[in-house]
């Protein structure tokens, strides 16, 4: 299995970080990509992918920290991207339930490394909260030259399906294991061809651990919960899940 979006070195783990990336394995989780947030986050991603040979990561800026994406930074992406441990930009889009950052210049910073990940040829991870019309709009310009994926998809069925139809991916996670959780629906009723499971850990620990700290060796319960919704072996969609993900991270030809 794959956690396509953990959060690994946030002050959460600094106390047990090495015990927490061991257990992932032992749980069969045996790739993590770390997602970059910030300029700070992005570094210690980075790091970190290139300490362990299962991590991989994403380097961006979250809608959140939109404020601060300055082109030094942007100078400094595209050379992080040049090191084959860095298989995607991001987390970047638009939040506009919490606003930190004026929505003008989360429009701009998403726009400007949507941009970077073309020219890169990098997929991207989006996070979208209370703003999936304009991130749809957005992303719509940027059909047939980017993938990606919507990470813990906070939409409808119809808006995935819409997601969908531009080359983007979603991704499920612990939210899905919550009762009556509209997640589910997406676990339940988008194409499996276009699912990853991820767990975003430290936050939205799954049922039965929800209160804990989320941890990457709990996307095994995402899994199981996504295979229950469908009614298929936990082990079939195992294997779609994670060749959905080797196939946009490009993890195949990163091994290979």
């Amino acid at each position: 299995m794959i956690d396509t979006h953990c959060h690994i070195d946030f002050r959460d783990f600094d106390h047990d970080r090495e015990e927490i990336i061991v257990s992932a394995s032992e749980f069969g989780v045996d790739r993590l990509i770390n997602i970059g947030t910030d300029l700070h986050s992005s570094r210690r991603a980075f790091a970190l992918a290139n300490e362990y040979e299962n991590i991989f990561c994403t380097v961006g800026v979250h809608p959140h920290d939109a404020k601060t994406l300055s082109d030094r930074f942007m100078v400094e992406m595209e050379t992080m991207s040049a090191n084959p441990k860095v298989v995607g930009i991001g987390e970047i889009g638009l939040d506009y339930f919490r606003d930190l950052s004026p929505r003008d210049i989360q429009r701009d910073a998403f726009v400007k490394q949507l941009d970077l990940a073309v020219k890169l040829d990098q997929p991207v991870v989006i996070h979208v909260r209370e703003a999936m019309d304009d991130a749809l709009e957005i992303i719509s310009d940027y059909a047939g030259r980017l993938k990606g994926v919507f990470h813990c998809f906070p939409g409808t069925v119809a808006e995935a399906n819409k997601v969908i139809s531009h080359g983007f991916h979603v991704s499920v996670n612990g939210i899905m294991t919550y009762k009556n959780s509209k997640m589910a629906d997406i676990g339940r009723e988008i194409d499996l061809q276009s699912i990853l499971i991820e767990t975003d850990c430290p936050y939205l620990t799954p049922v039965p651990h929800r209160g804990k700290r989320n941890v990457p060796a709990y996307v095994k319960l995402v899994c199981a919960k996504l295979a229950e919704l469908r009614q298929l072996d936990f082990d079939e969609v195992e294997k779609i899940t994670t060749r959905n993900a080797e196939k946009l991270f490009r993890l195949v030809e990163t091994f290979g």
